[in-house]
């Protein structure tokens, strides 16, 4: 990604961070994607020390399967998903005099989804998601840091709500050599208890995530990149009744491709396609990314 430095920071810090998938559902937790599996290359290449600005941005993804792993993680021509989602998201990044070589971000991001599967056809807007983030450059090849985000609980319509507030942590990280680059995250999402109206109470199941990339930057405008992402959830539990819901855990695996074109100083254009390679009471990843840029 071999543009000027201004470019390859601001484009850095217009990916931070993206929402994840639903996680719960009455019948328990299932994931039609890993969470924050839209990042790509440089996601976390940010910078330091720089003047405060403002961002919006817009992805989108779609995962299209019709199968899906049951509870023995063999894989079943049943219980796939057609989906498709995006986000629109605004940004402020500064950086304080009083605290040197630290970057801070406050994100305000809206999510938006759309399913067609097992007779349903619906979409509207997602939970929205808002939280800060921070991090440091241990030497000018690396970025280390921290982001932590809650999320609401409900949407324009109960099929795109979780009905219950969670929050999204992850630690950050990213190192730069002259011809390639390695990134990713590692975190959890924790959910508050989730009260039926007229039923049972439930507590989530703890997610833990992690998304690796590892690109090369073969020229100027091209940038090809191989990508990993790991889910665990762990079971939902019943409060009510003082058990955990049969089949409510679940692990996803999925490898992926992509490439990332810089199309010019201020436009980026990068797209990937993922599939499960292992999964648990889960729906497969069939999953394919894009992702456009634009800087000013």
């Amino acid at each position: 990604m071999r543009l000027t430095e201004r470019a390859v920071w601001l484009h850095a810090v217009l990916c931070l961070t993206i929402p994840p998938a639903v996680l719960f559902l009455a019948s328990g937790a299932r994931a039609s994607d890993v969470t924050l599996g839209i990042i790509g290359p440089h996601e976390y290449d940010l910078p330091v020390d720089f003047k405060p600005f403002n961002v919006l941005v817009q992805y989108g993804d779609g995962n299209a399967a019709g199968h899906s792993y049951n509870s023995l993680g063999a894989r079943k021509p049943t219980g796939g998903s057609h989906t498709w989602s995006g986000m629109t998201k605004y940004v402020h990044f500064r950086s304080f005099e009083a605290i040197p070589h630290v970057g801070f971000a406050f994100e305000l991001i809206q999510s938006e989804s759309y399913s067609l599967a097992d007779g349903t056809n619906y979409g509207g807007l997602g939970p929205t998601i808002v939280g800060p983030a921070a991090w440091f450059k241990p030497n000018k090849h690396s970025t280390f840091g921290i982001q932590t985000f809650m999320q609401t609980a409900v949407g324009t319509r109960d099929a795109t709500s979780p009905n219950y507030w969670s929050n999204i942590s992850s630690f950050i990280f990213d190192y730069e050599w002259k011809h390639f680059s390695f990134d990713g995250d590692a975190g959890t999402v924790a959910g508050a208890a989730k009260h039926v109206k007229g039923g049972h109470t439930y507590s989530p199941g703890v997610v833990f995530y992690t998304n690796l990339r590892f690109s090369w930057k073969a020229t100027r405008l091209f940038e090809p990149f191989f990508a990993l992402d790991w889910q665990n959830v762990k079971g939902t539990y019943d409060r009510t009744a003082g058990q955990y819901l049969d089949d409510s855990n679940s692990r996803e695996v999925t490898l992926g491709a992509g490439a990332m074109f810089n199309i010019s100083q201020h436009l980026s254009f990068t797209t990937r396609y993922s599939h499960s390679v292992d999964g648990r009471n889960v729906p497969e990843s069939n999953a394919y990314y894009v992702k456009f840029v634009y800087l000013w």
